[in-house]
């Protein structure tokens, strides 16, 4: 007779996995609908998830953790750079500014900004989940200086700025619409450098 230890799981994901992802597809459902971060509560993402808040409060100690980590889902994780060449990696990276394979997030993320402005609270939470994706930027363009493709005296994080900017705005904003976002970041990269290459 074989004991409960021993017994098999049933097929497909643990009952806590599925739990924990109902409540984050819950959470991220509501803001696409139009739920701002403070108005967004956690009896709304536990009727949505099909779950008590008991079980929420089980995975998260609040509302603002729970965010963090259905936001960063959203965004998933940032790009690896193959590490063949400073203009290919930077390419990469450019290119993956403001563009989301879930369809939500071109709902959610503009949503966000005057939040981020406002509270001290949400632009933390903001800067939690963008400086992964800084490190990563600011490692090409410090292997690029230790390598000898660009300037020693790159300003590295003004270059970061310089980078991100015309994809943000483009992508978020479609500040110019003659521009092509598909051919878009290696031009930004090239033009970018033209001023900070080595010699």
């Amino acid at each position: 007779m074989t004991s409960t230890a021993e017994a098999p799981r049933p097929p497909g994901r643990p009952r806590s996995v599925r739990a924990a992802e109902a409540i984050i597809e819950a959470t991220l459902d509501l803001l696409a609908e139009g739920s701002t971060i403070e108005a967004i509560s956690v009896e709304a993402i536990a009727a949505r998830a099909g779950v008590g808040k008991a079980t929420i409060y089980r995975r998260w100690p609040g509302k603002d953790a729970l965010l963090h980590d259905a936001l960063r889902t959203l965004k998933g994780s940032p790009p690896q750079p193959a590490g063949r060449s400073v203009r290919e990696d930077l390419i990469t990276l450019v290119g993956a500014i403001g563009h989301n394979v879930d369809p939500r997030a071109a709902k959610i993320m503009p949503c966000l900004v005057p939040e981020v402005k406002r509270n001290p609270e949400h632009y933390a939470l903001y800067q939690s989940i963008v400086e992964p994706r800084r490190a990563v930027l600011r490692e090409v363009l410090r292997r690029g200086i230790r390598d000898g493709e660009l300037r020693a005296d790159l300003d590295i994080e003004v270059t970061m700025a310089m980078l991100t900017g015309p994809m943000l705005i483009q992508r978020v904003m479609n500040w110019n619409p003659d521009l092509d976002v598909t051919t878009l970041p290696a031009r930004v990269v090239d033009q970018v450098l033209t001023g900070i290459r080595a010699g």
